[in-house]
């Protein structure tokens, strides 16, 4: 029976895309979600798998035909009853060798793509903690997901044995996907894999090192692809510093390990071919070129896209803090020992923002095409640096939370983003955001808008500076603040009043009391 292989969902706005690569000849044999071919997009690349297990038959549509969204492009003819040879693992083309199939008995878990959140359509997978043929427990981490906002962690649906790996490391994945194939209540012995056997002969001499090398590190287990690669290479595991979890090593650690040998001894030979100077050859080899991650891409394009689109001014002003302070010092004590939790700034920030927001409600409100949108609640972003990037979680209906409630949510907030366990939930529909650059040491800054919002404070360190008080020099601890916003919505009396708001709230902390 001749089965049709179209061009699969290529994303919105996406209409044709072009046939780069085809890993299969008419004749070759396939298996269910093996990769026929790579089709390249002006966003992104696609794979297409086997939509089952045969020969291919014909394909009609060759490399650098372009195809639009559901063509036909080969056929594959399927086989009713596999024979032995087909009981056997494949290896997939463009994975690992050490993620083909195990095939065992026991009842079949698919492990899919767990939500990603509203408007997430696709994710990186960049960390398998398991390797096919393990055993696995359920709701064991099994993979790390990465979107362009939060790291998804994607838990074992069930007991038994990872038996097959649908996508590898690097792989670009739909939020429907299948990931993994787990065998339900089978016991975890070692797979004999076929694929895998050709590259350990071939590269006995040079893996030998690899197992020496990570002896003594039981705990931690480097990528199946890192450790494929550092055989491959003669690399020894202790010349590779590793850049995944607790000091994983990943696939693009070795590649930084042999590559700047290399780059050195290519430079030497032929200066003269070289466009740079020796000095700068001397430097590129000393330099590390890595692959943004997903987050830090989103970063980067929502900030620029903040200033081609907002028409974005900053206002400043400073805030004597002795007030908060001297407050925070009376009842640090009992507030921690009734609330369980410590008193901050940030509380103190978020309820004066708040009430100035009440006052001046365009900088809590966004521009939607001709209409300007005014919230009637607030939903603070509280932005969160972590070794991925910078994140805004989002304290909701922060207007109406006592300082208690706002100091336990930021700091719960907080953890969660430093462990990259934030949901895409708890970074969606904020309206206004807070930005603390003073926790680095930052005197003076100007905070980018977080679109679609029209406002954000900026924060900064409080440093003792010589100030006037009535005739007097007085020594005061000071904070500069800023309000970067957005002038197409506010105007510069308004911005000017919510700060001068601000000020005095945090200035004269009784004043958040009695709504003044």
């Amino acid at each position: 029976m001749a089965v049709e292989v179209r061009v699969p969902a290529l994303g919105e706005s996406v209409s044709e895309a072009t046939v780069a690569t085809w890993f299969k000849k008419p004749g070759d044999h396939v298996a269910t979600d093996e990769m026929l071919c790579e089709l390249e997009t002006d966003k992104v690349t696609v794979e297409v798998p086997s939509p089952v297990t045969g020969r291919l038959a014909e394909i009609i549509a060759p490399e650098g035909t372009t195809v639009a969204p559901n063509a036909l492009i080969a056929q594959i003819m399927e086989e009713g009853n596999a024979g032995p040879e087909e009981m056997l693992p494949k290896e997939k083309s463009g994975a690992k060798p050490s993620e083909g199939t195990v095939t065992m008995s026991g009842k079949p878990v698919d492990v899919m793509v767990p939500t990603l959140g509203e408007s997430v359509t696709e994710a990186t997978v960049a960390t398998w903690f398991k390797k096919v043929g393990d055993s696995v427990q359920q709701d064991e981490m099994l993979c790390e997901l990465e979107t362009d906002k939060v790291s998804v962690e994607v838990p074992a649906p069930a007991a038994g044995v990872l038996s097959e790996i649908f996508a590898p490391e690097g792989t670009t994945v739909d939020a429907n996907a299948k990931l993994a194939i787990i065998t339900e209540g089978a016991a975890g012995a070692a797979p004999t894999l076929a694929p895998a056997a050709a590259p350990a002969a071939a590269a006995a001499p040079a893996a030998a090192a690899a197992p020496a090398a990570t002896a003594g590190r039981s705990d931690v287990e480097d990528a199946p692809s890192a450790k494929k690669a550092m055989a491959e290479a003669g690399i020894n595991r202790d010349a590779v510093t590793g850049t995944g979890r607790d000091g994983r090593v990943m696939k693009e650690d070795v590649a930084r390990a042999g590559s700047a040998p290399a780059a050195a001894a290519s430079a030497a030979p032929a200066p003269a071919a070289a466009p740079r100077q020796p000095s700068s050859a001397q430097d590129a080899a000393r330099e590390e070129r890595v692959k943004m991650t997903r987050l830090r891409a989103t970063i980067a394009r929502r900030l620029k896209d903040a200033q081609n689109t907002a028409a974005m001014l900053t206002t400043y002003n400073e805030v004597d803090m002795s007030g908060i302070m001297g407050l925070r010092n009376t009842y640090k004590d009992q507030f921690e020992k009734k609330h369980k939790v410590k008193l901050g700034f940030m509380s103190f920030f978020v309820k004066a923002c708040c009430h100035a927001l009440k006052e001046v409600p365009e900088v809590n409100a966004e521009i939607d095409g001709g209409d300007v949108v005014y919230k009637h609640y607030v939903n603070m972003g509280v932005a969160v640096g972590t070794p991925s990037g910078l994140v805004v979680p989002v304290v909701r209906d922060a207007d109406l939370k006592s300082f208690a409630q706002i100091e336990k949510e930021i700091a719960e907030l907080g953890l969660r983003a430093r462990d990259g366990k934030l949901t895409m939930a708890e970074m969606q529909g904020g309206t206004f955001t807070i930005s603390n650059g003073g926790v680095y040491g930052s005197l003076m800054s100007s905070p980018i808008l977080n679109p679609p919002q029209s406002g954000i404070l900026g924060m900064h360190k409080i440093q003792d500076r010589p100030v006037v008080e009535n005739g007097q020099i007085v020594i005061r601890p000071m904070m500069y603040l800023a309000l970067s916003y957005d002038h197409r919505i506010v105007d510069g009396k308004g911005a000017v009043t919510f700060l001068v708001r601000v000020k005095e709230a945090l200035e004269d902390p009784r004043r958040l009391l009695m709504d003044l």
